[in-house]
């Protein structure tokens, strides 16, 4: 199974001659690349609260819930299930305890997060078929990593820059002009964004200014 894996919005600003024009002339346009990445490090986040017998016997009314199943419990059944899935234990990292808020009239419950490494989106299926949903508050993909992430930036910026310049290439070409040499390339700045690698450099060309 393959997913785009978040990386770095890269921009930047380079500016090229053009021939047999003056200096004063230029043209700006945004090449972009997009990069498919498989993951070899996933990161499955699970919550895990503390709940009532009462809420699954298909009668009774929250004022009426009285057998709270300890949290205790309830981890000891998804460790349980998770070495059934064949996941270790040191791939099971517990992030944060506790809970923020109570439902009105009713019990505080605690509740547990853990951070599951993986290495393959099929255990992700291994996992759900075996564990009891019961007492499972929240369960989702959270970071994913890849050991050749810096081969894939290098490789993501590179293809940008070839596509701008072909950008810049052809719109030239329409005006009858020639695109020359490059002058400059200025790394702006960047972001994170999931789920796309996608990389933003912005080619300056001495012409008159045509931006994109």
């Amino acid at each position: 199974m393959k997913t785009r894996l978040s990386v770095l919005i890269i921009s930047l600003l380079a500016t090229f001659s053009l021939q047999a024009q003056t200096n004063d002339r230029y043209i700006e346009v945004t090449g972009t690349s997009e990069i498919e990445i498989v993951p070899d490090k996933i990161h499955y986040l699970i919550e895990i609260r503390e709940y009532f017998e009462e809420e699954f016997d298909g009668k009774s009314k929250p004022e009426e819930y009285r057998t709270k199943v300890p949290l205790s419990e309830i981890e000891q059944g998804l460790r349980k299930n998770l070495a059934e899935a064949g996941i270790k234990q040191d791939a099971i990292r517990t992030q944060e305890i506790g809970d923020y808020w109570r439902q009105q009239g009713q019990d505080f419950l605690v509740s547990k997060k853990f951070d599951i490494t993986l290495t393959d989106f099929n255990q992700i299926n291994e996992i759900v078929e075996r564990i009891d949903t019961k007492g499972i508050h929240t369960m989702r993909i959270g970071e994913l990593e890849n050991k050749d992430m810096l081969t894939y930036h290098q490789k993501g910026k590179i293809e940008a820059l070839k596509a701008a310049q072909r950008k810049a290439t052809y719109l030239v070409e329409a005006l009858g002009k020639k695109l020359g040499d490059v002058i400059r390339i200025v790394e702006e700045g960047n972001s994170n964004i999931f789920p796309f690698a996608r990389h933003c450099p912005k080619f300056c060309v001495n012409g008159n200014r045509i931006q994109l």
